[in-house]
């Protein structure tokens, strides 16, 4: 049977059905904690396992294309910021203060590196140049997020980015991701050729951070702190957000100059959010009572990103070849 176009992608409806299931049966007690050590473990193996299959050898070829690469990391890391920050009076009569956090920690984040790939491919863009952009900003992103978090996010919440952060940073997410560096040469090459190994851990550690989130949002009544007319304004604020940027790369790529090739990964490159590095990052930054509100706008946006950059990598690849 031929599935509906209007249904979401399977891992879409997975991480409703993780809210949902959040919502009715939060985990308590010890078996949360129980979970989070489950979860520790995860995420770990999902960040060795990027680690195994990012090329370094593409890397350090993509490093002569540095006018791209300084344009998407721009954007994803200072555009998205500045942006946060100068629509913080048109957004906070809109969202709640907390929701309004949770989109300043979203402008925060690295890009993706599937999707980008994946749209940058479909709209005959340069490929090896997504690959390079959207790999170095996920690895950026793990020094740069929490840096950016201490300077945008937590002044706001009263909060601090403290060493102790940092450190379970590097613990969780960056160590094992040097480890998979270290052991490619043996096992990369079975990575990449067995995709399917990796997808299960990538969104199987998602939904479970995610999980474990909400339950801890859910008994701390996110939902009596979120009205329905907030998540639909959040819906319009990601709209807007995204709209700004995917403007303002197309805008900057024509104006210096770059072919339609360039164009297209800078487009795709410079506008994505990662899910898979925001949900990890965001468990260790902030306490758990917070992460349900912090992560909210990422899945919001997360889901948008993907609809509307379908249509227009859709719209690049019907050009005349």
């Amino acid at each position: 049977m031929t599935r509906p176009r209007f249904l979401p992608d399977n891992f879409t409806l997975a991480l409703l059905a993780v809210v949902a299931l959040a919502s009715v049966l939060p985990c308590r007690g010890a078996v949360a904690a129980a979970f989070d050590q489950v979860t520790n473990v995860a995420v770990a193996l999902l960040f060795f396992l990027h680690g195994a299959k990012l090329s370094r050898e593409a890397i350090i070829s993509g490093l002569t294309h540095w006018r791209l690469h300084a344009v998407v990391l721009l954007s994803t890391f200072a555009l998205f910021p500045l942006l946060g920050l100068m629509l913080k009076p048109a957004l906070l009569p809109l969202l709640t203060p907390d929701l309004y956090l949770g989109v300043l920690f979203l402008c925060t984040l690295p890009s993706t590196v599937q999707s980008s790939i994946a749209f940058t491919s479909m709209a005959r863009g340069n490929v090896a140049a997504a690959v390079c952009s959207a790999s170095a900003s996920s690895l950026l992103g793990i020094f740069l997020t929490p840096v950016l978090v201490g300077l945008l996010v937590t002044p706001q919440s009263g909060a601090g980015v403290s060493l102790d952060a940092f450190l379970k940073i590097v613990e969780q997410l960056l160590l094992p991701f040097v480890l998979g560096q270290l052991l490619r040469p043996w096992i990369g090459g079975w990575i990449v050729r067995h995709p399917a190994v990796l997808r299960p851990v990538d969104q199987g550690s998602i939904l479970m951070v995610v999980y474990a989130a909400f339950s801890q949002a859910v008994v701390e009544g996110i939902w009596q702190r979120v009205p329905p007319s907030a998540l639909l304004a959040l819906i319009a604020v990601s709209l807007l957000l995204l709209g700004l940027v995917l403007l303002g790369t197309w805008q900057a790529s024509r104006r210096l100059g770059f072919v339609k090739e360039d164009e297209i990964t800078i487009v795709f490159c410079g506008s994505k959010k990662s899910l898979a590095s925001g949900v990890p990052i965001a468990r260790v930054l902030f306490p758990p009572q917070a992460i349900g509100l912090m992560i909210l706008p990422l899945m919001l946006f997360h889901q948008i990103q993907l609809m509307v950059c379908a249509v227009i990598a859709q719209r690049y690849a019907a050009r005349p070849r």
